[in-house]
C-alpha cells in the first residue's frame, strides 16, 4: 500500500523541515520527461566523469523502460552499464555502491517508491549522492527526487481548496522542492500551485519535457529545449478556506527559466 499524504489548504504539514545546510558532493540531473536529448546525456556523462563512468539503472517506476535505458547508455559508450533488480537488493546495492551515475527512467513514481520500500536501496542512493555520485532521472525518475512528492492524479481544471494532489514520500535528494514533470505539456501548473500553497516552505519546480535542472547544492542550472517554472510561496500569505472554495494566496513568486539560466534556492529567503 502506498503511503499517501492528502494535503489541503487548511495548513501545511509541520513535519516538513527546511534545508538543514548539508551539502551533497554529487549532483542531480532532473529531467521533465519526453526525449532525453543528446545535450542532456552528454552533460550527465560529463558530470559522472566522462566515458569511464559506471552507470546503474533503477527502472523501478516501470521495469519495461529498463532495456531502452540500457541501450541509451550503451550507445553513449560509457565504461559499464548495469540494470539492477530491486527484487535482489544485495546485488543491487553492490552495483549502486560502485556506480558513478545512477539513472532512474520514467513510469509511475508511486510504483517506484513502493517497489524500493524496505529494500535498503533508497538509503544507498541517498548515500551515494552525498558521497559524490550523479543521480539522474526523467519523468517519474525526476519526481522521486523530492522529499514531498506528487504521487497521484489531480484535478487539472481548477484551483480549489482541498483538491491538491496526493503527496507521498520521495527519495528526498532535493528536499527543498516539489518537482512536477511534463509540466507545461500536460497542463500541471495548477496542481503545483496548490501543492506549493499547502507547503509554503517548499518551492515548486515544474520541468518541461526535453529540459533538465542540473542541481548542485542549493543552485540549479537549466539545460534543454524548453522551460523550468519556479513557484515560490515562501513569503506568500494564504487564506484559510473550506474545501471546494477557490484557492487564494498573495505574493506568490513565479519565475520562468530557460536554458543557460540559473536559480539559487537561497534567493529571497
Amino acid at each position: 500500500m502506498w503511503c499517501l499524504l492528502v494535503v489541503n489548504l487548511l495548513g501545511a504539514d509541520p513535519t516538513i523541515k527546511p534545508w538543514d545546510g548539508d551539502s551533497a558532493k554529487g549532483a542531480l540531473v532532473v529531467i521533465g520527461g519526453g526525449t532525453t536529448t543528446v545535450e542532456i546525456v552528454d552533460k550527465t556523462i560529463e558530470l559522472a566523469g566522462g566515458n569511464s563512468a559506471k552507470v546503474a539503472i533503477v527502472a523501478a517506476a516501470n521495469p519495461e523502460n529498463g532495456p531502452d535505458s540500457l541501450a541509451m547508455w550503451q550507445r553513449a559508450k560509457v565504461a559499464r552499464v548495469d540494470l539492477i533488480n530491486p527484487q535482489r537488493p544485495t546485488a543491487a546495492k553492490q552495483i549502486l555502491n560502485e556506480a558513478d551515475l545512477i539513472w532512474m527512467p520514467g513510469g509511475l513514481q508511486g510504483v517506484f517508491m513502493n517497489g524500493l520500500r524496505g529494500s535498503g536501496i533508497e538509503e544507498v542512493i541517498r548515500r551515494r549522492y552525498q558521497n559524490g555520485a550523479i543521480v539522474a532521472g526523467t519523468s517519474a525518475g525526476a519526481a522521486v527526487m523530492s522529499k514531498v512528492m506528487i504521487g497521484g492524479r489531480s484535478d487539472l481544471d481548477s484551483l480549489k481548496a482541498g483538491t491538491a494532489p496526493y503527496l507521498m514520500d520521495g527519495l528526498g535528494l532535493w528536499p527543498e522542492v516539489i518537482v512536477d514533470q511534463h509540466f507545461l505539456q500536460k497542463g500541471r501548473f495548477n496542481r503545483l500551485v496548490l501543492a506549493t500553497i499547502d507547503y509554503p516552505e517548499l518551492i515548486g519546480i515544474g520541468i518541461d519535457e526535453e529540459t533538465a535542472a542540473v542541481v548542485r547544492g542549493r543552485e540549479f542550472e537549466v539545460i534543454g529545449n524548453n522551460n523550468i517554472t519556479v513557484i515560490d510561496g515562501r513569503k506568500a500569505s494564504r487564506e484559510r478556506l473550506k474545501k471546494g472554495e477557490p484557492a487564494a494566496a498573495r505574493d506568490l513568486k513565479v519565475h520562468i527559466l530557460r536554458s543557460g539560466m540559473t536559480f539559487n534556492l537561497a534567493d529571497s529567503e
